[in-house]
This record gives C-alpha cells, sequence and structure tokens, in this order.
C-alpha cells in the first residue's frame, strides 16, 4: 500500500513510502517518537491503536489522526505498561478492534535525572519496568501472535546509550543494552516465521525526556526520527540507528577499551 507521510522539517515537504501495514498498535504514542509514529501511521491510511498511560493525551492525538482522516482510524486504549499482566490481553483485545494486527512498536521509555553520586533504586526500578519489562511483556504478546500468523512487524525503540556503560544513568543504559540483545534473540527465534524484527536505536532527539538541554551532537524532531523508522522498517532492516550517522558514532564506543573509556569525560 502506497501512502504518503509528511517529513518533519516543517517546510511542508512530503515523502513517498511504502507502507505495508494496515493495522498497528504503538505502545508509548502519547509523546515523542511514539506520538510522531502513531500520527505518521495513522496519516498513512493505518487503523492504529494508541496505547500509553495518559488517557487525554491519547485522546487528544487520536482526535487530531481522526479529524484528518475520512473515517476514524485512531483508537486509544489506556494502559500503564508496568501493568505486565495486562499486556497479553488488551494486545488480543486491540487485534479483534483493529480487524487484525500487522505491526507493533515499543516506544515507551523514562529516563529520570540521575546525578553523579546519586544511585536511586525506586526511581530505576520504575526505568527498568517501563523500558524493558514493558517491552518484553508487550513484545513477547506481539512474538506470540505473529509467530501463529506468520507475519508481521515488530519495532522496539531502543537507544544509542546501549553500546556501552558510561557514567551517568547507569539503569537507563542497562534496560536499552538488555532490549538490545532481547530484539536479538526475538530476531533469531523468529527467522523464518514471516516475522521482522526492528532494533532502533536513536541518537539526540528532541522529546521529553531529553527536553531542552544542551548537547553535545545535534538533535533531530521526533517526526524525523519517525520517518526515518517508519521507512527502515518497512525495507525489513534489522538494525537502524537514527540518524545513520549514529552507527559510526557507536562501532567508536565499542572500540575504546575500558581502561580508556574510565578516564574519558564521556557521559
Amino acid at each position: 500500500m502506497r501512502s504518503v507521510v509528511r517529513d518533519s522539517d516543517e517546510t511542508g515537504l512530503v515523502h513517498a513510502m511504502n507502507i505495508p501495514w494496515k493495522s498497528a498498535a504503538v505502545v508509548g504514542a502519547s509523546s515523542g517518537i511514539g506520538e510522531a509514529i502513531a500520527r505518521d501511521l495513522g496519516s498513512a491510511g493505518c487503523n492504529v491503536a494508541l496505547v500509553a498511560r495518559r488517557h487525554a493525551e491519547l485522546q487528544r492525538i487520536a482526535n487530531a489522526i481522526n479529524a484528518a482522516a475520512p473515517e476514524p482510524r485512531a483508537h486509544v486504549f489506556p494502559s500503564d505498561v508496568r501493568d505486565t499482566a495486562a499486556a497479553a490481553p488488551l494486545l488480543r483485545e486491540i487485534a479483534k478492534a483493529l480487524g487484525g494486527l500487522d505491526l507493533v512498536v515499543y516506544a515507551s521509555g523514562v529516563m529520570p535525572p540521575v546525578g553523579s553520586n546519586q544511585y536511586p533504586t525506586a526511581d530505576d526500578i520504575i526505568t527498568i519496568e517501563t523500558n524493558f519489562t514493558g517491552a518484553v511483556a508487550w513484545l513477547n504478546a506481539a512474538a506470540e501472535r505473529f509467530a501463529v500468523t506468520r507475519s508481521g512487524t515488530i519495532v522496539g525503540i531502543s537507544s544509542i546509550a546501549g553500546e556501552r556503560g558510561r557514567r551517568t544513568n547507569p539503569v537507563y543504559q542497562a534496560t536499552k543494552a538488555g532490549l538490545n540483545v532481547y530484539l536479538e534473540s526475538l530476531r533469531t527465534r523468529l527467522a523464518g516465521r514471516g516475522v521482522t524484527v526492528v532494533t532502533v536505536k536513536p541518537g539526540y532527539v528532541r522529546t521529553p525526556l531529553i527536553g531542552d538541554a544542551p548537547l553535545p551532537l545535534p538533535a533531530i524532531s521526533p517526526e524525523e526520527a519517525s520517518r526515518q523508522i517508519l521507512a527502515a522498517a518497512a525495507a525489513g532492516k534489522r538494525v537502524v540507528f537514527v540518524p545513520g550517522w549514529w552507527r559510526i558514532v557507536a562501532a567508536v564506543l565499542r572500540a575504546i577499551p575500558a581502561p580508556v573509556l574510565e578516564r574519558l569525560p564521556i557521559k
């Protein structure tokens, strides 16, 4: 199905893109990359389920998508990803409501600020439950469904932060490293079954996670990230750096010997 997805540079340019999905669930759709992906999928003609904890934000986004569509195609399913027992039954409910399910995107994530001498266990547990445990609950359910239907696409939004352990926010980095390995394992397990599993490793994206903080490298908008992510997923890519030049940064990070990394002022 050929559809049009709007670019994020706010110039009004549009880009033709092959979108192979008719129905999608976006977990973490209330802001940031998840919101941008949900909006682009809706604009492209997909029936899309918006999942997140904040009902009012989901409804706002769904209203915007539906206002621009000839018929309602955005559906709101409020849920907290930390309630892992709710994931599988809610995914079944979503598939029934949409008349099928071709794509599941997990974009939920938190990154509480952590001082260099702080070890906030309570916040760390919330980070683990949101960034990793929630992803496992939702994507296990998606994998189980797609393994039976022998089709479907799973997209996990990870981060460049999962490449190496550095000084700031150790648990956030650990959840992203864990998500990388989990998605790789799913990809291996589902190989040959018609299921695409995409690991997305964004660099700096101007989402609520980083706000207006000064950054050492350029950041892109959530809308630009969405366009690149959807294009890569539609093309069946396995691992995607967003933007692509972060692949070079990741390679450099991985090549630094541990004793050197410990002395470098890399946050």
